[in-house]
């Protein structure tokens, strides 16, 4: 799977975990280079408390487009170091 924004592969992987009609990338495969850190935090009642990064690519900032859980509860304890996107950003097989 890729996830694709502004013309860029922003992460490539083959061991997605689909959560929610989401993929989850594992962290080692996202493009460290494209992603900025955020404040936003936004709670989700069975996987917890997650933490968002802004998208800059080519000079385009793509604020908040992916985000993470970095202590899920115990019910998505699978997608620790996982990084999902939205806000745009393609992803493709």
């Amino acid at each position: 799977m890729k996830a694709i924004w502004n013309n860029q592969v922003i992460a490539e992987s083959n061991d997605t975990i689909v959560v929610e009609n989401n993929h989850y990338f594992p962290k080692e495969s996202v493009k460290a280079e494209y992603l900025k850190p955020s404040d936003v935090h936004t709670t989700c009642p069975w996987k917890g408390l997650a933490s968002y990064y802004s998208l800059e690519v080519d000079g385009k900032e793509n604020q908040d487009a992916a985000w993470f859980y970095p202590e899920p509860k115990d019910a998505a304890k699978n997608i620790t170091n996982y990084v999902a996107f939205w806000k745009g950003v393609k992803i493709t097989e």
